[in-house]
């Protein structure tokens, strides 16, 4: 059966507290991508079962929830006209969530915007490493040939000038000049400075004399930390000068201050110092990567960074290990911790019955077995606890084994079975994952189990109103039931002058005691106030008038439900119209009700009152 995008659609919108609580709306190619406002009102539970929404999950301060190729298109075009959100794109939602995030996950968060971009070139360069590096080992002659002379310069191009693309990334991110940002890069790896992977073999390190201040001529390969400062600094310094500087010499003063001043601040302050920093930042993530219970504590935890958003902060370390070492061996811990994902969520889909779950979790975990986990996680094991929990435990696992046998890639950026070719020991590698995935499938095998669905109670069914007993007008025609109870007044107490004097017609007033008005007899709505505070009712030549308050026709309809529309048949005692007594009082209103026979002139026998 296809799905009702437009129902699909309006359930969203009601869950999630309707448009106005919607910052920014986006989609990709399977999720509705939402920035809420309040997120105290989303029903989160009710919301996983909506027709056509096959998991939900909140990361970086968006709502995504997963609709599916084709679908999730259409479903938004239906989202926008229900809500009246505008259409925005990726990168807006992206900005509108990152607004509302704490300063210091904006600081975690910037590493990732940073890689993330550059992710394609460094997973490319890293596979065709290893492929061409695996070669001779099959193949000595290989090792030998122009061709892999010619394969070897191409696959190692993005790391040899890695500082480059961090640059130009960064500057995108830090909103300046991304040309600039690739002269900062290029500079910190200028050919004329001593290479920093042979600088230990130089006899002689050269120095420029600056203002009485030593520079090494010391390149920069293999540093990713001070390329970011760097940028970060002349993004800021090239802002400032845009804004002080006269248009008129603004395109040659800016560029021009702005590269010479963070150059100099970068070989004088921000390379050596940082360089330096990093560099033991390094050493401690090779040790813990390197170490059996570093490796372990870190691939239980790792879904819990992914899980907060934080996992792309590793990507410097990633990049670090590759530039000094050429060997990322932190890929193996993210590489455990994301197939055994994979496993807990296989599991839950083998074991599940409930057909909706099963077809998320079957695609979900395919995706973590690629290394995207967020459907698996999001979607699936968080969602349970259980099986997020027994991901840990084989992600700890593998990462142990991992570490044990000193397994590594020339790659970041990629895990599980698409890092295949470029570890240093496919054979252990494949090991590694089947220990992973292969622990949590079995500990969520055992230690899982489906919640069995609720036995939703009968509801109970809305009490009917009382049949109104007593008559308040009558006529020739028929009589008039009391509306609503309260006190019947005469039609001359009525607060207002216009009721009072009975131009509209003869009838009565009620100070009400209850807040429901409900149909004097059977009969036909005839019309229906555009504010919700007035109704019309016709039967057997009877035309009457029931209007809630004096001048609530003021409060443009807060406060008021109308239960009817115009043309509806009604029977004695349905309801008719609810309000709130509360309201009517807080805007300065009498909440008096006139009821009133419009065409009262024309009918025999008119009498008013309770009786």
């Amino acid at each position: 059966m296809a799905l009702d995008y437009r129902k699909c659609a309006e359930e969203i919108a009601k869950l999630i507290g309707g448009g106005s609580n919607v910052i920014s709306a986006a989609h990709c190619a399977t999720r509705l991508r939402l920035v809420i406002a309040d997120n105290s009102k989303i029903d989160k539970k009710a919301l996983e079962d909506v027709e056509g929404v096959k998991g939900m999950f909140e990361s970086n301060g968006q709502l995504q929830l997963i609709i599916g190729t084709g679908t999730v298109n259409k479903v938004y075009d239906e989202f926008l006209a229900v809500t009246g959100v505008s259409a925005a794109t990726k990168a807006d939602v992206k900005a509108a969530a990152a607004s509302k995030m704490p300063w210091w996950k904006k600081i975690l968060k910037t590493p990732g915007d940073i890689f993330v971009p550059i992710l394609p070139a460094i997973v490319a360069s890293g596979l065709m490493m290893g492929i061409v590096e695996a070669i001779p080992k099959f193949w000595p002659a290989f090792g030998q040939s122009d061709w892999f002379s010619f394969l070897d310069l191409v696959a190692n191009t993005a790391f040899a000038l890695l500082p480059v693309l961090v640059a130009i990334s960064a500057a995108r991110v830090f909103g300046g000049n991304i040309f600039l940002g690739a002269v900062i890069g290029l500079m910190m790896v200028h050919p004329a400075l001593i290479n920093a992977w042979t600088v230990g073999t130089a006899e002689v390190i050269p120095e420029w004399h600056i203002f009485f201040y030593p520079i090494q001529q010391v390149g920069y390969q293999g540093h990713v930390i001070p390329v970011i400062l760097a940028v970060l600094f002349m993004s800021k310094l090239e802002k400032l000068l845009h804004k002080i500087v006269p248009e008129m010499i603004d395109l040659f003063v800016t560029p021009l201050v702005t590269v010479l001043v963070t150059a100099f601040l970068t070989f004088t302050i921000i390379g050596p110092v940082f360089s330096f920093l990093e560099n033991y930042v390094l050493i401690g993530a090779k040790w813990l990567a390197g170490t059996p219970w570093g490796a372990m504590i870190m691939g239980a935890i790792y879904p819990w960074t992914v899980f907060l958003g934080l996992h792309h902060m590793y990507n410097v370390i990633e990049a670090g290990m590759i530039a000094q070492t050429g060997l990322n061996t932190w890929m193996p811990i993210a590489s455990a911790a994301n197939f055994a994902q994979f496993g807990a969520c296989l599991a839950v889909a083998i074991k599940v019955k409930n057909a909706k779950t099963k077809s998320v979790a079957l695609p979900a975990s395919l995706s973590a077995s690629l290394g995207i986990t967020e459907p698996a996680i999001f979607g699936v094991n968080y969602r349970f606890m259980k099986p997020f929990l027994c991901g840990m435990a084989g992600g700890a696992v593998g990462a142990l084994f991992g570490a044990l046998f000193k397994l590594g890639a020339p790659v970041y950026g990629v895990t599980g079975i698409p890092a295949i070719p470029a570890v240093n020991n496919i054979p252990l590698y494949l090991v590694e994952l089947l220990i992973s995935a292969g622990v949590a499938f079995v500990l969520t095998i055992f230690i899982w189990k489906e919640d069995k669905p609720k036995e939703e109670a009968a509801p109970v069914p809305e009490k009917a109103p009382e049949l109104p007993t007593v008559s308040v007008i009558r006529c020739a025609a028929g009589a008039v039931m009391q509306p609503v109870k309260g006190n019947v007044i005469a039609r001359e107490a009525i607060p207002d002058d216009t009721f009072a004097s009975g131009v509209l017609g003869d009838g009565v007033g009620i100070e009400p005691e209850d807040e429901l008005v409900v149909a004097p007899f059977d009969g036909t709505i005839s019309s229906v106030a555009e504010s919700k505070h007035a109704i019309g009712i016709e039967a057997n030549g009877m035309e009457m008038l029931i209007h809630v308050g004096v001048d609530t026709v003021n409060m443009q309809g807060d406060g008021f439900e109308c239960l009817v529309n115009e043309g509806d048949e009604v029977k004695l005692g349905q309801p008719l119209i609810r309000f709130s007594r509360e309201k009517i009082k807080a805007a300065g209103y009498s909440d008096t009700v006139a009821v009133l026979l419009t065409n009262s002139d024309d009918l025999e026998g008119v009498e008013c009152g309770a009786k």
